[in-house]
């Protein structure tokens, strides 16, 4: 039977979205097929289910999403009654929910309709879906006692007209007065109660959209400098040396347009980082000559300047009406709503109230939701060596909002807080460390001459050294200032593993450092060794790769079962390439009879149960492989990227093991989510988890 949940309200202006966001990323987390339905929907896009189709990927016809329109509703229900109103939005829900293991139900929005009483028409949906219902209470400009007061009375409510009420959600309270309304709620009501901070980036606009609310016409920027949240208005008006004290950090300068001194003062202060502002919206249509709109250009680049026809009064009364809203074209605005909920919800509590069951099946989504659930859960530093890195900030700022892990990012501080201020991106939560000026470059300079005084390596030579961030980053790992390191977004593999060779060296047991991929198939994970690091195994090396990559994979969820891949199967073939395999199989079941291993074996008889069934019908893991072990780095490199082109899986790493600490390095190639993935991974392995934990695949 299809499960359903009801995120619902009862005013408007609770910044419900944020909750029906955080709901979704915990279902998607869990369940493999999540529908999503909307009973009652205003005429034009719907914002909330943009952002939830683009984020989660959801396959789901547009038309089977929503129910009927709130003009469609109130005519229906004067005309006919509630019933057939009712009646005609449960065939609806049924429609959706013979399709999806789950459905999360979006309730109405109270904003402009004309229905009665549309409490009670939520609570009679949530009854007739079969629902559970998490109300949401807006908690803005009230004190701690009237939040109380509205929650219970929302509980009550619902409670009264027989809805399962599984918890509550008070959102945008005072900051101040969190503890103290989850304390008072928990002491009054039966289910958890949840409070959510008012946080200002979410209800700041985007540059780009008060560019869309008063029309503006843009002038100069870029699609990053369009995403950047205006935290406040500055209005120009004063002489340049008193408008410069009044810039605060993401404000909106608004100012006449012939006001070239504001504009390019504003500009050259944002360059400085003196604070670094939203953009330049200009007044009355006038704009600077060209010479000024090419020196803006140049001074910052992609940093917006728009303009409108109105005066600076009016624009005014209709900037302070824009509230920003979470959409598709605002992700980093997901990412920061999702960081709240994740904070302030405990969201296995609430897995276990909505009673969502584990799917069978492990997409790459619900993989990928459990590094970051895990990575946050014992939470790690780790430093980034490549800070100026475009990919690499975009990730920190996913890193940051979500709340995943504490970040160092290694270079020069102007440049890389000048880099992320053009990217909008707050790196008041990381720490930056410049290495060729950093106290710590003489320790470090110190224990690198002792770790390599064997190979002649003087103090002079080390500090030298000491300052790439490579080697600066790996020092951190190695003394403790970080947990794991992630590079190679621009630097290249060896520049990445030589400083931990040379300074983590491997873990006991281990005769050398390889690495494995997640392979994030449609229905399952496998995981592909070695595929990045070594060229060509002897039969040692390549059982020790097995070894490393079963460890590694229990240790993410996936139940060890070891392929030695060849171009043979059982017995029938020989020569130098299969023998080295067959020895390497007999060495795993000698060092670890406890392991599941087959070998040689081919990549069909692995995977595919019917091949299986004819060439190895009594192999406990043939058919049935999880771990696949490559004879050389030619196979597997080649066949990994044959996988994840043609059969669209999604590749996660290469993850290193075999070290002391965990150090990951990235392909130059890596997109900002593998680059997320990559650091959660590197969280979790510095985090020593157990064996055996999340998954089974």
């Amino acid at each position: 039977m299809t499960r359903s949940v009801y995120v619902t309200g009862i005013d408007r202006g609770d910044g419900r979205q944020v909750v029906e966001l955080g709901v979704m990323e915990l279902l998607t987390r869990h369940v493999d097929r999540v529908g999503v339905f909307r009973p009652l929907v205003h005429e034009g896009p719907d914002r909330l289910y943009e952002l939830l189709r683009a984020r989660y990927r959801l396959a789901q016809p547009a038309d089977s999403v929503y129910g009927i329109s709130y003009e469609e509703a109130a005519a229906l229900q004067a005309e006919r009654g509630t019933d057939e109103l009712v009646s005609r939005l449960v065939d609806r829900f049924h429609q959706v929910a013979r399709e999806y293991e789950y459905v999360l139900v979006l309730g109405s929005d109270y904003a402009d309709t004309s229905l009665p009483d549309e409490l009670a028409l939520n609570a009679r949906l949530a009854n007739e879906f079969g629902a559970a219902v998490i109300p949401v209470v807006g908690g803005q400009g009230q004190e701690a006692e009237s939040v109380r007061a509205e929650a219970r009375n929302a509980y009550r409510a619902y409670t009264t007209l027989g809805c399962d009420v599984v918890a509550l959600v008070v959102n945008r309270v005072a900051p101040e007065q969190r503890t103290a309304i989850v304390e008072r709620l928990a002491a009054r009501l039966p289910v958890p109660c949840y409070a959510l901070p008012e946080d200002g980036s979410l209800s700041a606009p985007t540059v780009g959209q008060i560019v869309q609310a008063l029309g503006a016409e843009i002038l100069l920027g870029d699609d990053s400098g369009l995403a950047r949240d205006a935290r406040d208005f500055v209005f120009g008006g004063a002489m340049l040396p008193t408008f410069l004290q009044a810039l605060t950090p993401g404000c909106l300068v608004v100012t006449p347009g012939d006001r070239a001194d504001l504009v390019i003062g504003s500009l050259a202060a944002h360059s400085a980082g003196a604070p670094s502002i939203a953009g330049v919206l200009l007044t009355l249509h006038e704009r600077p000559g060209p010479d000024i709109m090419a020196l803006a250009a140049r001074l910052a680049p992609g940093t917006p300047v728009v303009s409108v026809p109105g005066g600076s009064f009016p624009t005014a009364a209709e900037l302070f009406a824009i509230e920003g809203k979470l959409n598709a074209a605002s992700p980093r605005k997901a990412e920061t709503a999702l960081g709240l909920f994740e904070r302030h919800v405990d969201t296995a509590e609430l897995t276990d109230r909505v009673s969502v069951a584990r799917s069978g099946r492990v997409t790459p989504m619900m993989f990928e939701h459990e590094l970051i659930e895990r990575s946050r859960a014992g939470r790690r530093r780790v430093v980034l060596p490549e800070g100026t890195e475009e990919r690499v900030l975009r990730a920190a700022d996913v890193l940051l909002r979500r709340d995943v892990c504490d970040l160092t990012l290694l270079g020069e501080e102007e440049a890389i807080r000048k880099r992320a201020a053009d990217l909008a991106i707050d790196l008041a939560d990381a720490q930056i460390i410049d290495p060729q000026t950093s106290a710590l470059r003489e320790r470090f300079a110190e224990l690198y001459a002792t770790l390599r005084s064997h190979k002649g390596v003087s103090y002079e030579l080390a500090y030298d050294v000491v300052a790439d961030v490579s080697y600066f980053g790996t020092l951190m790992v190695q003394e403790g200032l970080a947990d794991g390191m992630v590079s190679g977004a621009v630097h290249s593999t060896a520049a990445t593993i030589r400083p931990a060779f040379e300074i983590i060296k491997t873990q006991p047991g281990a005769q050398i450092v390889s690495s494995v991929f997640f392979m994030c198939l449609a229905d399952r994970v496998l995981v592909y060794g070695d595929c990045a690091v070594n060229p060509d195994p002897n039969a040692e090396q390549l059982a020790d790769i097995a070894i490393q990559s079963a460890t590694t994979a229990a240790r993410f969820g996936v139940e060890p079962r070891i392929a030695m891949l060849s171009y043979s199967t059982g017995t029938s073939g020989s020569g130098a390439d299969v023998d080295k395999v067959r020895k390497a199989t007999e060495l795993v079941r000698e060092r670890r009879p406890d392991l599941l291993v087959e070998g040689p074996i081919q990549y069909d008889a692995a995977v595919d149960a019917a091949v299986a069934r004819t060439k190895l019908p009594d192999s406990e893991v043939a058919g049935k492989a999880t771990v696949l072990i490559f004879p050389d780095l030619n196979t597997g490199n080649n066949t990994y990227k044959a996988v994840q082109r043609s059969a669209g899986a999604v590749a996660v790493g290469p993850v290193l093991q075999g070290l002391r600490k965990p150090v990951n390095d990235l392909s130059r190639g890596a997109l900002v989510q593998d680059i997320v993935n990559t650091v959660a991974i590197t969280a979790i392995q510095a985090q020593g988890a157990e064996p055996g934990a999340g998954h089974t695949a």
